[in-house]
């Protein structure tokens, strides 16, 4: 590795050891961004979640995807990086739940209620450890705070065109 890339992953990788740290890569194509990732996620111990989205891949794909995601950042205190391509935003919607995910740690409605007291329930041993109250709200909290120290997002952008300017615009936590 030449010496730029390796500043580069070691940038990415005090993100990704970074509580809550989220990254934005830009650069043109080809650029390494990508490769980066993998190589700073691999060296931070975290498992990396790219998911392979084409033209057919729906909202709600994304949105079981996510789940199960945030199921391994939340309930299996697993390490994860979240990597994001502009070319993976095939629908604007998806970046409502980016949005979410990078303001908040967390998407509103993306479980069902039956599907948080399952998560609950298989948080209970780690509450009652951490002095965590048995209450939904504080379960939720707890959860929370388990995905928003687990789960680090990584956009790989590029600069080029107005996308990004625009869609940055519309949901400020990119």
């Amino acid at each position: 590795l030449f010496e730029q890339a390796l500043r580069h992953t070691c940038r990415i990788a005090r993100i990704l050891m970074s509580p809550g740290g989220h990254g934005l890569l830009l650069g043109v194509g080809g650029s390494g961004k990508q490769s980066l990732t993998r190589l700073a996620a691999h060296i931070c111990d975290c498992e990396l979640a790219q998911y392979a989205i084409s033209s057919k891949f729906t909202l709600n794909n994304l949105r079981e995807a996510l789940q199960e995601t945030m199921t391994k950042a939340g309930v299996k205190n697993t390490p994860t990086v979240l990597m994001f391509t502009d070319s993976q935003i095939v629908d604007d919607r998806f970046l409502v739940y980016i949005n979410d995910l990078l303001a908040n740690s967390w998407v509103t409605d993306l479980f069902a209620d039956d599907e948080l007291d399952s998560l609950y329930s298989s948080l209970r041993s780690a509450a009652k450890i951490a002095g965590i109250p048995d209450t939904p709200r504080d379960m939720l909290s707890f959860l929370i705070s388990r995905v928003r120290r687990n789960l680090h997002v990584v956009l790989c952008f590029s600069p080029n065109g107005n996308w990004l300017r625009l869609s940055a615009r519309r949901f400020p936590a990119l």
